[in-house]
């Protein structure tokens, strides 16, 4: 069982293939070998068939070309109204691909899948249409005749002596669901013909005279059939495959042959090639590649090569397969292809070599099962003559002299047609006498001859003439720009790498793509719609039609190129590609080059997809990046709005409460209660007014600093009178407390914001007298030196915890001593004042007990001259 164990890789594949095939619709092509044979009609009768089934089908197009039968079939079914298109000052029908996508039916007939569209409609070919609507997922059914089929052109006009220019890739045919024939035998195709049921009488005469000739109908059909029954056996190996069935099923034969290095190979072959049209049979060669053989001297790998050759010119399909085994590789080939006869060649070695070890040919008839094995005699052929006996031959020097003569030849011959003729014309000069050399005279002397061709063409015809040296950098003007090339995609992948913010790598992108295309660059990025409307370029103007708006938007829609030059709507005046990476599309590139043609050739179009997808990776960690940020804020604010309302409900909560108490008690027992006692309570209640008072302050302080810059209104102020306002605002807080002011003998005078330094200083003071014992001192110090004023703020109380001298400047930070009323916004709205004047502040504890927080500000300017009084 192990031998005909499946291959993980190739089921690997094929699982994938039918993933995407499941994704798509289905076609179904109808299949004729030339017109009226009765596809449309066939086709018709079809959807009929599947609508009476309860399927939705509609009718995307149908030609009819005036055929009653085929008219009257049209009835009952849904037709989708046609696109009009103008076209050089005619109104034109097409197929409505949009409308299509948009109506999404189950089944849709579109007729003549080999039709040319209008120059303004998205794509130039009706099979392009088709496959888009395959990849949305809607079933098609199309028509289709077989010289409309890309690869069998040449055969056509040959029995034809019509060039078919509408065609159609073979790829269409081969990824069809479904091929259905119809058929219909060329007397009575003619006897349609001379009735008028194809053509209009006078044109029917005319095709029957050309085209439809019965010899051409013949062929046509015959072609139309054998492309059928290749579709067959295309489905059968599948079904074998899909079924896991090894074992070959002989409907039609199939011949493999096996070839060597062997000079009796080509006998083989000529033998396979008499067979293969005697049974009217597909035939294969193949060679094996053992590790064996993988050594080949020169002459057996020239004699393997010219085998294949042979092959091929006598019609064969050639394959090259690898493994250990020889007879397995061919086995296993054989069974993948459904081949009913392998041909070999009859074994050469000894009988005693062939019983000892065994044979290729024994190997396959022991393993071949069902297949069956032809050994074709290799007897008069003569054996390959031993190295050794070849006679050695001394050095040739007339062969060298005539090799001379020749090289003299081919330079005078140049040298006349120098003044006619371009350099490459030259060249072929010599290469022409140089290959006669080494026909017929020898290696050594076409080496000889090849150094002084090329020695001659530099001196001679090279410019600057008659020297060694090169002026013509043709080359290196071309290497020269690859490099450039190179150089710009890196430079732009490391500038890339270190911009931030998706607006700058896309404006970095575009003006790498600019200056290396040399064109208008933008990129268009969707809105919450899905519409392209934001562009992002180096000018703001980068105006796009009708045609580029729809091209634009079908790129983002669809992830393909789409513009001049590729297979949808060529007709805009922009090249647009799709950024996409992991995440999908993310935008379009709109390129417009300053030449029309420029990035028609196909190295400019993968450089240009190059740029594009190092944009798009860079364009999506951008963005990735900004969602983290978008991400740490939002978990931070959901933090902070928790923290919030967890300190401002328990610190309203604590007031509020102690103040209904008090007046209800003020109410309630009115009458009972002295006027000390009254007074004692109502102080109680403008106490926790004032704590509320201050809470809510904070609170709106926070907000009005962190909603956007700060307005702040620096004046001159002695610093002295800042601190003598900030402790009259602090005066009941402090009663019972010693206060130590130390301030310089002359206050200096500062540029600030007094009302804001004042908040900073009642905050700082409040600090103090919250988390210290009641009396303790608190010291306030200021001093000017080396361009800043220092002020100092310091307590007798616990200090600050070890760890927390940056924490407490925080929001609703509030240090680990859960008696403290409050919500942790003082010391945070120090620290955003101080920032707005240009300041800082920290916090340390003091050797002997207590803390200190210091707070600077700049003092650079020069203050103020004040006039003394007279």
């Amino acid at each position: 069982m192990s031998e005909h164990r499946p291959d993980p890789d190739a089921l690997l594949v094929h699982v994938q293939a039918e993933e995407t095939r499941r994704a798509r619709g289905k076609l179904k092509i109808f299949l004729g070998a030339a017109a009226g044979v009765g596809k449309t009609y066939a086709m018709l009768q079809a959807a009929h068939e599947r609508r009476s089934e309860g399927l939705d089908v509609a009718v995307g197009w149908a030609e009819t070309h005036g055929r009653a039968e085929t008219e009257a079939l049209l009835q009952g079914l849904e037709i989708l109204s046609p696109r009009r298109v103008e076209y050089r000052g005619t109104a034109l029908k097409e197929f409505d691909l949009d409308g299509a996508l948009a109506r999404r039916p189950a089944i849709l007939l579109v007729d003549e899948l080999a039709h040319t569209n209008a120059p303004s409609v998205r794509h130039p070919k009706r099979w392009q249409d088709v496959t888009e609507i395959l990849n949305s997922g809607i079933d098609v059914y199309t028509t289709l005749n077989i010289q409309h089929i890309e690869s069998l052109t040449d055969v056509v006009a040959k029995i034809t002596g019509v060039v078919v220019r509408e065609t159609v890739p073979d790829a269409i045919l081969d990824e069809a669901d479904e091929v259905a024939l119809v058929d219909l035998p060329p007397d009575e195709l003619l006897e349609r013909l001379k009735d008028g049921k194809v053509y209009v009488p006078e044109n029917a005469q005319e095709a029957i005279r050309n085209f439809f000739r019965k010899g051409n109908l013949i062929a046509l059909r015959e072609l139309a059939l054998r492309r059928t029954a290749d579709r067959v056996d295309i489905s059968m190996r599948g079904y074998m495959r899909d079924h896991a069935i090894g074992t070959t099923w002989p409907v039609a034969e199939r011949l493999l042959i096996s070839i060597s290095s062997s000079p009796q190979s080509p006998r083989v072959v000529r033998a396979a090639k008499r067979m293969a049209t005697a049974l009217r049979a597909e035939w294969i060669v193949a060679y094996v590649e053992t590790p064996g053989q993988v050594r080949l001297s020169p002459e057996d790998r020239s004699r393997l090569a010219d085998t294949l050759r042979l092959a091929e010119q006598l019609g064969a399909e050639t394959v090259t397969l690898t493994g250990q085994s020889i007879s397995e590789e061919l086995l296993a080939f054989a069974r993948t292809r459904n081949v009913t006869k392998i041909v070999i060649g009859k074994p050469l070695r000894p009988l005693w070599r062939r019983l000892l070890f065994g044979s290729i040919a024994d190997a396959l008839i022991r393993g071949s099962g069902e297949i069956d094995i032809h050994v074709i005699s290799g007897e008069g052929y003569p054996r390959p003559v031993p190295r050794a006996r070849l006679r050695e031959r001394g050095a040739d020097w007339a062969g060298y002299g005539l090799a001379s003569l020749v090289f003299g030849l081919c330079t005078g011959l140049a040298w006349l047609m120098f003044p006619y003729f371009e350099l490459s014309n030259l060249i072929m000069a010599y290469l022409l006498g140089v290959v006669v050399v080494a026909t017929r005279i020898g290696l050594g002397p076409s080496i000889l001859a090849s150094i002084l061709s090329v020695a001659a063409f530099d001196f001679f015809f090279v410019p600057p003439y008659y020297t060694f040296s090169v002026s013509d950098t043709q080359y290196f003007v071309t290497f020269g720009v690859m490099e450039r090339r190179t150089a710009a995609l890196y430079a732009m992948s490391r500038e890339l790498a270190g911009s931030r913010g998706v607006r700058t790598v896309l404006e970095t992108a575009v003006r790498h793509l600019a200056d290396v295309f040399r064109c208008q660059a933008v990129v268009l990025l969707p809105d919450a719609t899905r519409q392209l409307t934001q562009q992002i370029g180096l000018s703001a103007q980068f105006d796009r039609d009708t045609t580029d708006l729809g091209a634009s938007q079908w790129v983002y829609e669809h992830g393909q190129m789409a513009g001049p030059g590729t297979g949808t709507l060529p007709g805009a005046t922009a090249l647009f590609l799709p950024l996409t990476a992991s995440r999908g599309t993310l935008g379009v590139l709109g390129i417009r080059p300053a030449e029309p043609h420029a990035l028609e050739a196909p190295e400019q179009l993968h450089l240009l997809e190059a740029f594009a997808n190092q944009a798009a990776l860079a364009f999506e960690r951008a963005q990735l990046a900004e969602e983290a940020q978008q991400a740490h804020v939002k978990a931070e604010t959901e933090q902070l709005r928790s923290s919030l309302l967890s300190s401002v409900s328990h610190d309203l909560r604590t007031p509020l409460a102690s103040i209904t108490g008090t007046l209800s008690s003020v109410l309630e027992d009115e009458d009972q209660l002295d006027r000390t006692t009254r007074r004692g309570l109502l102080q109680s209640v403008y106490d926790e007014v004032e704590r509320l008072n201050r809470l809510v302050n904070n609170l709106l302080d926070m907000m009005r600093l962190e909603s956007g810059p700060v307005t702040v209104k620096k004046e001159w102020h002695l610093l002295e009178e800042v601190v003598g306002t900030a402790l009259g605002h602090m005066e009941k807080r402090l009663q019972g407390r010693p206060v130590a002011v130390e301030l310089p003998a002359d206050p200096p005078l500062v540029q600030l914001d007094a009302v804001m330094i004042e908040q900073v200083l009642v905050n700082l003071i409040e600090n103090a007298v919250k988390y210290t014992p009641p009396g303790s001192p608190i010291e306030i110090s200021a001093a000017r030196q080396n361009g800043i004023v220092r002020v100092e703020v310091a307590d007798r109380g616990p200090g600050v915890a070890a760890g927390d001298e940056q924490r407490v400047f925080e929001k609703f930070y509030r240090g680990h001593d859960a008696t403290i009323r409050g919500v942790g916004l003082g010391l945070a709205i120090c620290r955003a004042i101080l920032e707005a004047h240009g300041g800082k502040i920290w916090a340390w504890n003091r050797p002997e007990g207590g803390a200190v927080f210091r707070f600077t500000l700049p003092a650079t300017e020069r203050p103020p001259e004040v006039p003394e009084d007279v």
